[in-house]
């Protein structure tokens, strides 16, 4: 656990809207989810977020420069979907923010990094270990942030009802979280371990380790069944339009 989450409970769950993608390839559009994890202490825990907040002036330039168009469209974000314009929706700050959790370091996921100074950043130890965030292809503008780190190896405890699940394949440290709550009980979020169901059909084809990806993947289905979870998926089209977003939220 980490110190400041100690005689924590997890206590509602937030789910963050930060904007729209279309996937070129098959013409998807997933919204690009992230977190927060209230606990019933008043701590903030921030899972992921988004994309870099230059996509929220002039996305068609970010992406030339990220050369993010080979792959897909950005075709909506704004300051409303980034973390501050997400976190002010349930009355927050930036400087309200107690732990910064990263699933993984790819461009919708890692883009405000290194915007929490005050919050320890939890990651997997393989993610940690790269010379460099993923972001996207072989654009890396990122360093890592000069901040208080908590490297995940296996799966651990943040507080009581958050567990980390290790879940590598999609990238080298990929991790997923399993949410306990007092009302909805136990949920389950992917994040890009599967980022929509017919991923597993699919085989996890263009991941980082397809073979790591599809154990992965069996192992959060089967999590959520002995669980019997309420599983939030990274980017399923069918699902995001029915999630409660903030500022509702997951009792």
């Amino acid at each position: 656990m980490i110190e400041a989450l100690r005689d924590h409970r997890a206590d509602r769950l937030y789910v963050l809207d930060y904007g729209l993608f279309k996937v070129h390839a098959d013409g998807r559009i997933i919204g690009i989810c992230g977190y927060l994890i209230r606990t019933d202490g008043g701590k903030n825990i921030l899972v992921d977020t988004g994309f870099p907040a230059k996509y929220a002036g002039d996305r068609e330039e970010a992406s030339r420069a990220d050369r993010l168009y080979e792959f897909g469209e950005v075709l909506e974000i704004s300051a409303a979907n980034l973390p501050g314009g997400q976190l002010a929706l349930i009355g927050l700050a930036p400087a309200d923010i107690d732990c910064l959790v990263m699933t993984h370091t790819h461009i919708d996921h890692v883009g405000g990094l290194a915007d929490f100074p005050g919050a320890p950043l939890v990651i997997g130890a393989a993610e940690r270990a790269l010379d460099r965030p993923l972001y996207w292809g072989d654009v890396k503008p990122f360093d890592w942030p000069d901040v208080e780190t908590v490297c995940i190896e296996g799966d651990a405890d943040l507080c009581a009802g958050l567990r980390i699940v290790a879940t590598p394949g999609h990238s080298p440290g990929h991790i997923s979280l399993l949410v306990t709550l007092p009302r909805t009980g136990p949920v389950l979020l992917t994040a890009d371990a599967i980022s929509r169901p017919a991923e597993a059909e699919e085989g996890f084809a263009g991941a980082w380790s397809e073979h790591l990806a599809r154990r992965s993947g069996d192992r959060l289905l089967v999590l959520a069944r002995e669980t019997g979870a309420l599983v939030i998926y990274g980017h399923c089209p069918d699902q995001w339009p029915d999630l409660r977003k903030a500022p509702e939220f997951y009792p």
